[in-house]
């Protein structure tokens, strides 16, 4: 039974948030929390209970996101500054050679974003590009959208990243099983949206590459190898895809799980992995190249001001939640939903959509959309799926799902439109006409191989 009061309440809400982000021009941290107030009080709940709710909602998704948003950031900044990106592109662009060197810098983009931010790996990356286009006299675009896309892509679908990080702990989602849709779902993906429509886009807009800029320097020297790089990124993967598997491998004949397991999933676990990740990262571009140790430390220290915001505003997504379950809008989400012809990749990819469309915001469509989401997968908040039965593998496609909806037509309410814009050249039309457009195939695509993946679970 719908309750139409409890229904008008969340719909309050989220206009709210979206009138707060877009007109006021309100940070998403404060406008989540005042959202989140108003849905409560709107559907009738004591204020202490309000104020309990906030807490526990708070508490409950930063417990696992701060850590993990934390230690990605200083893992990204030591990558970032040690010339790690650079040695990586100019690898791949040596080995791919300059005819396909379109799917060399996609390539690129998709295993540089793994630990480093997109816009930072962005603006590092750029100035290959630019050395791509003078030396082809091609479009700049046939190189920026192969490397737009692949770092958006893994931006968006693969953990340690953010979003997917936000989104699966809010969700409950195996992190492993995240990773593994994540590139089953994104390697498709970035070819339809990178090297196909690069070279589609490239052919109608001719664009040069801008003059050089500050951010165009010289290439660092004494590089790391290409070895050690793929080798430090690919390590906190590994062991994380391990903890996952080991629970379905690792097991006697009685059914009970081996000893090895509590071990394996011990040094699997996303704090484990990538604290040893950092450590490694630390040692092999820090120590032995000679790096003082301030400036390691000073690197690690300034990556934490970008992981700041991030973490305040998952935790705000987790307060959003956590409303939504006390005021028993769950519930009654959850047995609306039980009973529709239509499913959960589609309420939340939709969601993720409409949200991301208005407000801009990649990161914030996530968190809202996995809010309502939560609360409708468990609506007792005791973590139990008895409503809806989602199994693991569905609910990593879940994340995946939402991802792409969040990823839809950045446009001019987007900061990253803006920067895309800016480090290419391009004017407000042609941003439209690549960028956005690039980011909807993105959307679309995404969502297409989910729904794909889902007809075999």
């Amino acid at each position: 039974m719908i309750d139409y009061s409890l229904l008008l309440a969340i719909v309050l809400g989220i206009a709210v948030l979206l009138f707060l982000i877009l007109r006021c021009k309100l940070q998403a941290f404060i406008a989540l929390l005042i959202s989140s107030i108003i849905v409560g009080i709107a559907s009738g709940m004591h204020p202490m209970d309000l104020i309990s709710a906030i807490q526990q909602g708070m508490a409950s998704t930063l417990g696992f996101v701060a850590v993990v948003v934390g230690l990605g950031a200083m893992f990204g900044a030591m990558l970032e500054h040690s010339g790690g990106a650079e040695a990586l592109a100019q690898f791949l662009l040596k080995l791919f050679g300059e005819k396909r060197a379109s799917w060399a810098v996609m390539i690129t983009g998709f295993v540089v974003a793994i630990p480093v931010f997109f816009d930072v790996a962005f603006i590092i990356l750029v100035p290959v590009i630019y050395s791509l286009q003078r030396k082809s006299g091609k479009s700049l675009l046939l190189y920026a959208i192969p490397l737009l896309a692949g770092l958006a892509i893994t931006h968006s679908f693969i953990p340690p990243t953010p979003g997917p990080v936000a989104v699966a702990d809010i969700l409950k989602a195996d992190l492993g099983w995240v990773i593994v849709f994540g590139f089953a779902v994104g390697v498709p993906t970035a070819i339809v949206c990178g090297p196909l429509f690069g070279k589609y886009i490239g052919s109608r807009l001719d664009i040069k590459a801008p003059g050089f800029t500050e951010t165009a320097s010289k290439v660092r020297e004494n590089q790391p190898s290409v070895g050690l790089i793929l080798a430090i990124i690919g390590f906190p993967i590994l062991l994380i895809v391990m903890n996952t598997l080991s629970t379905y491998v690792f097991v006697d004949s009685s059914g009970d799980r081996n000893e090895l397991i509590s071990w394996i999933k011990f040094v699997g676990h996303p704090f484990t992995a990538l604290i040893l990740a950092n450590l490694l990262a630390w040692y092999f571009l820090g120590i032995q190249r000679k790096v003082e140790l301030k400036k390691l430390m000073d690197i690690s220290t300034f990556s934490m001001e970008k992981a700041g915001i991030i973490i305040l505003l998952t935790g705000a997504g987790g307060v959003f939640k956590q409303v939504l379950i006390d005021t028993g809008a769950g519930v009654m989400m959850a047995d609306a939903f039980a009973k529709a012809d239509w499913g959960m990749l589609l309420l939340g990819y939709a969601t993720a959509v409409i949200v991301r469309l208005l407000q801009g915001s990649a990161t914030v469509a996530m968190i809202t959309a996995a809010g309502i989401l939560a609360s409708v997968l468990y609506p007792d908040s005791g973590g139990s799926l008895d409503t809806l039965q989602v199994s693991a593998p569905e609910l990593a496609l879940l994340v995946i799902a939402i991802a792409s909806g969040a990823s839809i037509f950045s446009h001019v309410n987007d900061s990253g439109f803006w920067l895309v814009g800016k480090y290419l050249g391009l004017n407000e039309a042609q941003t439209l006409k690549s960028w956005s457009v690039m980011t909807t195939l993105l959307s679309i695509s995404g969502f297409a191989s989910v729904c794909l993946l889902s007809l075999f679970l």
